[in-house]
Formats: C-alpha cells, sequence, structure tokens
C-alpha cells in the first residue's frame, strides 16, 4: 500500500474540500482526469491486477478533483470493467478475466436497431472462431470445467433455469478455453443481451435433452481436440438456437418426430 499511496501522492495538489464537492459537480473533465490518471498508474505498473484504491477522499485530494468526480471516474472504470466495487471492502483493480459491460451494446442497439438475427450472427461468428481456438489450445484444466458444466446440463433437463445456468457457464468457459481474452470478453458481452430472453422463453421447451446432447458434442470435439468437429458442432447449435422463438411447439403426431428447438445458446 505504501507504493500505492506514493503513486498517487506525486505531483497531487490539495484540493477536494467538503465546499468544493457542495458548489462544484462533477464534469467532463474532471472525470476524464480521474481515469487517465489511474490508467497512467496502470500502464506504468504501479497498479496491477487486484490491487485496492485509495478511499475516495483520499483520492479526491491526491488527484486534485472533488469527490463527486473522484465517484464518477470510478463509475466509468468500473463500466469498462477496469475496476470492481466491493462492499465494505473498497474498490479494487480487477483480477480476473476481463469483461465487458453490456451496457454501450445494449444503448447502441437499441439507438441503430439491431436486430435479433443480426446480433445471432455477430455471436455465431465470435463462438465458431472461438471453439476452434479452443480446440487447439485447451487444457486439461479447461476440459474438466467445460465437462463439468456438461454434467450439469444433463443433470438440469427437468430444471429449465438450473439448466440455462450451466448453458451459460458452459460458453464461457469454451471461450476462455480459447486461451484469447479479447474473443472471450468480446463473446460474453455479446451472449449477456440474450440472457433475460433466454431466461424467459427457456421454459417454453418440453425436453431440453437435445440441447444438452449438443452441447455434449462440441464438448467431444473438443477433448478429441478436432477443430472441424467442433466448429460444426457448434455452428448447428447456434443455428437452432437462432431459429428457436420461445414459443412451445404444437404436440406433432405420434409418428413424427418433434421439432427441433435449442433456447439454450
Amino acid at each position: 500500500m505504501a507504493k500505492l499511496t506514493k503513486a498517487f501522492d506525486a505531483g497531487a495538489p490539495d484540493a477536494g474540500s467538503t465546499t468544493d464537492e457542495t458548489v462544484r459537480p462533477p464534469d467532463r473533465v474532471t472525470t476524464e482526469h480521474v481515469v487517465a490518471h489511474v490508467r497512467t498508474l496502470i500502464e506504468r505498473g504501479e497498479l496491477r491486477p487486484g490491487d485496492r484504491l485509495p478511499p475516495e477522499r483520499e483520492l479526491a485530494v491526491q488527484i486534485g478533483v472533488s469527490r463527486p468526480s473522484v465517484r464518477a471516474g470510478l463509475q466509468a472504470l468500473s463500466a469498462m470493467g477496469v475496476v470492481q466495487a466491493r462492499h465494505g471492502a473498497g474498490t479494487f483493480i480487477t483480477d480476473g478475466p476481463p469483461t465487458l459491460a453490456t451496457g454501450p451494446l445494449s444503448f447502441m442497439a437499441a439507438l441503430h436497431g439491431f436486430t435479433k438475427e443480426e446480433m445471432f450472427e455477430a455471436r455465431r461468428v465470435l463462438e465458431v472462431g472461438a471453439v476452434r481456438l479452443a480446440a487447439e489450445r485447451a487444457t486439461g484444466q479447461d476440459l474438466a470445467a467445460i465437462a463439468e458444466e456438461m454434467a450439469g446440463m444433463f443433470a438440469s433437463l427437468d430444471q429449465p433455469l438450473t439448466f440455462l445456468l450451466h448453458d451459460i457457464t458452459f460458453h464461457r468457459a469454451i471461450a476462455r478455453a480459447s486461451h484469447n481474452p479479447i474473443l472471450a470478453s468480446l463473446i460474453e458481452m455479446v451472449s449477456a443481451m440474450f440472457y433475460e430472453q433466454r431466461k424467459a422463453n427457456v421454459g417454453a421447451v418440453r425436453d431440453l435433452r437435445e440441447a444438452a446432447e449438443m452441447h455434449r458434442q462440441i464438448y467431444q470435439a473438443l477433448r478429441d481436440k478436432d477443430g472441424d468437429a467442433a466448429q460444426a458442432a457448434m455452428s448447428e447449435h447456434l443455428r437452432v438456437a437462432a431459429a428457436f422463438k420461445g414459443t412451445p411447439p404444437a404436440a406433432p403426431p405420434a409418428a413424427e418426430p418433434g421439432p427441433r428447438t435449442d433456447p439454450s445458446a
């Protein structure tokens, strides 16, 4: 912490009194100053993943801005996935896999009218590419994590919401197994946009076994390090999921097979 405090003290004028906070709300310039200051410390290696930032009052004095400006700057950094607030503990530099907030993408989707088909198309491009990398790079630990989520899906065939949670983690585990943090972050951001819709629709399918079997095919291809098979299985899985509309199909005649419905992607 001594190193951290010294880093923040360097060249910082005195500012940020209570009166200053009352009469001067945060503005764009001071908020960007907070973001730039933290970014500089990260680039210098003076702040590392897991490091705790000083309290807001101390930061305000060290950087030379008001506490509301510090708060606004930390909120901006949180939205970027750079810092994470932990209740009762303070604000820390994120120490897990990089994540991107879905807010900006959701806003752009609403502003420009992105369609569900366009979003699924983007996701398919990302995930089909990532699964090939995972087939080449997945470690034993990666495969164990993917297998655990696949097993969880088969164990929760009569519990749609639990099934969905295992499914989400299955796809995230594959993205991490690509060992490309940029791809993993993009995949998580795009797929997270579908979560609420998927959560609302997952109970519409009477039988989740086919979806689980499709995930098993993906896992088996990864285990065999077969990139072509992994891509084909993921592409088919997402194609079927994209076609699912969330409406329970009419019961088919006994002699005919039911339609393929996979809400899980």
